[in-house]
Formats: structure tokens, C-alpha cells, sequence
């Protein structure tokens, strides 16, 4: 059975955005590749303990067993050495990917104290999408009590191809609360 938002996508998403933008082709509508969470754990220098509980924390956030990160160079400032253990991240695909993404989207930005929406300013020259999150807390797989460090993560959403107006679109249908622009 698929994912709620991926039965969204194919049903009534990619025919809106043929409409909207005169796409001809369905293969041509922008679709989502992956989504990449990424959590930089700097006092895991000091604590290796610290990291094991953000690893912890993002694999019960995607279900899926997050990767430990290590520093590519020694920075004597940070008392950073090379080969460091420094973060973890998660790269999610197919109906994982969905599900956290409608878990993100219709749960956990609401969550945020004073949203107004993301920023429709972190999009890259190819179009993929980046949101940081500085706490972890608004999941509501993670307990809140237990939660010694707050953490924060980079969610990066990857898509196949189009502009930043495509895949901007395909966000807003998607259901991401984007910041009012004031003109």
C-alpha cells in the first residue's frame, strides 16, 4: 500500500502541475528523489555519549538506522582532529520518504512556537529545498522528558529536475507552509 502523500502526488498533484505549467509529458513533472536529515553533533567531541543519543533520537524520527558522520580535516580552534566522529544523517527514499514528509509537513512544523511558514529563500540553483529545525522535541515519537540535549537538524528535500518555480509549486501542493512574501 502507498503512502498517503505519494497517492496525492500521482492522483491529483502531477496533473495540476501539467496544467498549471503546460507540461506535456508526465515524466517531466518534478518529482521528489529523496530527503536527506542531517544532524551536526559538535559536543559529541567531548561526549561520544551525546551522539549515541542523537543517533537514537533520528532513527526513531525516520525508522530507518542513521549513518555516523566523521570530520574530512583537523580545525585546532574546534579541538577537532581528522576522522572524528562529529554527526549523523539519514537518507530517505520512496515511501519512507513520503511518510516522513507528510509527517513533517501536516504534524510537526504546526508544532513550532510562532511559525509563519518556511523560507521561500533556501532553495539552491537546481532547485532542492533545505529547512533547519532547531530542536528535535517538536517530533512526537521523541519524549520530551527524556531529550538531555536539545538538537537541531537540516532537512534537505532532493528533487529529479526543474526550476526553483517548479519545485517550489510542487512543495505549496504538497502541503509546505511557505512565509507570506510582503511586496
Amino acid at each position: 500500500m502507498r503512502p498517503r502523500l505519494q497517492e496525492k502526488y500521482f492522483e491529483k498533484i502531477v496533473p495540476a502541475m501539467q496544467e498549471k505549467f503546460g507540461i506535456k509529458n508526465v515524466l517531466s513533472v518534478p518529482r521528489l528523489e529523496k530527503i536527506v536529515i542531517n544532524m551536526g553533533v559538535g559536543k559529541a567531541i567531548g561526549d561520544m555519549k551525546i551522539l549515541e543519543n542523537a543517533m537514537a533520537d533520528l532513527a526513531t524520527i525516520t525508522g530507518q538506522k542513521p549513518m555516523m558522520t566523521r570530520s574530512k580535516k583537523a580545525i585546532s580552534n574546534f579541538k577537532l582532529r581528522e576522522n572524528l566522529p562529529i554527526g549523523c544523517k539519514v537518507t530517505l527514499r520512496r515511501a519512507r520518504m513520503y511518510e516522513f514528509m507528510d509527517r513533517l509537513v501536516s504534524i510537526c512544523l504546526p508544532r513550532l512556537r510562532d511559525f509563519n511558514g518556511v523560507s521561500a529563500k533556501s532553495f539552491d540553483g537546481k532547485g532542492n529545498f533545505s529547512l533547519g529545525i532547531s530542536d528535535q522535541a517538536i517530533f512526537p515519537e521523541i519524549e520530551t522528558g527524556r531529550i538531555l540535549n536539545p538538537q537541531g537538524m537540516d532537512i534537505t528535500f532532493v528533487f529529479n529536475a526543474g526550476p526553483k518555480e517548479y519545485t517550489q509549486e510542487l512543495l505549496i501542493l504538497f502541503g509546505v507552509p511557505f512565509k507570506k512574501r510582503k511586496d
